[in-house]
C-alpha cells in the first residue's frame, strides 16, 4: 500500500498520466502475493479496461460508449460533468469523526468537472439513477434489454460464478480489510461479488446473487431467483460508517411475501 501511494496512486490516479502509462507504473511495482493464491481488492479491472484498449485499438472511453452505453440508451453516463450539468453533480461527505455525522467534503467531488487522462477500467463514471438501472435490468435478463443484446447469457452467468478456488468464499481466500461487502458465505465473479450461502453471510438474500458496493456507501445487487435488482444511491465515505447495506438487504428481502 505505501508504495502505491508513494507512486501516486491514493484516492484514484495520476492525473497526468494516462491509463498506457499508469499500467506501465504499476508492472514496475511488485504483487502483493502470488497470482491464485489468495484474493485482495486491487487495481485489477483497471487493468483489464488497458487490455480492451489494447486489443480494440481504441480507448476504453469509446469503447465503451459504442459497445455498452450507446446501445443501452445510457445517455447520461460519462466520464465527466459540463459546466451546463454541474449543478446537478451529487455532492460527496464524509462522517465526522467524533459525532459520526455527516460533512461536506468541499472539493472532492469536484474532480468529475473535467475530462480525465486516463479512463480506467476500475471506476470514474458519473451516471444517473435511471442509467444505472437500465444496466443492471440488463444483466438481470441475461444481458440483454429493449431488444439490445449486450451479453450472452452464458456470459453473464459465468461472470456471475464464484471464481475463488474450490468454491471457498472471501472469509477462506480473501484478506480481512475490505468492507465492502460481507466475507462469510460470499465468494467472487468477475467483477462482483456472488453469494453462496445466504445463512453463511448472515444477511436475508439469494444464492447466486451478484452485487458489489461504492466507496461512498452505495450498494447494487442482481437477484435472478426473486427477479429482482437493487440500488442504493447515497454520498458518504466510507462506506463502512453505518451498517446501511445489511439492513437495506433485510428490509428488502422481508417485504417479499410472495
Amino acid at each position: 500500500d505505501e508504495m502505491y501511494r508513494k507512486a501516486g496512486f491514493e484516492w484514484g490516479m495520476p492525473p497526468e498520466l494516462d491509463l498506457e502509462a499508469i499500467v506501465d507504473k504499476w508492472a514496475a511495482l511488485p504483487l502483493l502475493f502470488q497470482p491464485g493464491a489468495e484474493w485482495n481488492y486491487s487495481v485489477g479491472l483497471d487493468v483489464l479496461g488497458r487490455v480492451l484498449e489494447v486489443i480494440t485499438g481504441q480507448r476504453l472511453d469509446q469503447l465503451m460508449r459504442t459497445r455498452l452505453l450507446e446501445p443501452l440508451g445510457m445517455n447520461e453516463t460519462t466520464w465527466f460533468v459540463d459546466e451546463a450539468h454541474a449543478p446537478r453533480l451529487a455532492r460527496l461527505y464524509g462522517a465526522d469523526p467524533q459525532t459520526r455525522k455527516a460533512v461536506y467534503m468541499e472539493g472532492m467531488d469536484r474532480g468529475s468537472l473535467r475530462e480525465p487522462k486516463a479512463h480506467g477500467g476500475g471506476g470514474g463514471l458519473v451516471s444517473t439513477a435511471h442509467d444505472y438501472h437500465r444496466f443492471t435490468q440488463m444483466l438481470l435478463r441475461g444481458g440483454e434489454l429493449d431488444g439490445v443484446r449486450i451479453l450472452a447469457p452464458g456470459t453473464v452467468k459465468y461472470m456471475a460464478s464464484n471464481h475463488l478456488p474450490g468454491g471457498v468464499d472471501l472469509a477462506a481466500f480473501g484478506r480481512p480489510l475490505f468492507a465492502e461487502t460481507t466475507f462469510d458465505g460470499v465468494g467472487f465473479g468477475l467483477g462482483v461479488s456472488v453469494t453462496i450461502d445466504p445463512v453463511k453471510a448472515r444477511v436475508p438474500g439469494s444464492a447466486g446473487e451478484f452485487a458489489w458496493g461504492g466507496a461512498a456507501s452505495t450498494a447494487f445487487w442482481v437477484d435472478p431467483v426473486e427477479d429482482l435488482t437493487v440500488q442504493f444511491f447515497t454520498q458518504l465515505l466510507p462506506s463502512r460508517t453505518h451498517p446501511i447495506r445489511s439492513q437495506l438487504k433485510q428490509l428488502v428481502y422481508q417485504s417479499i411475501i410472495t
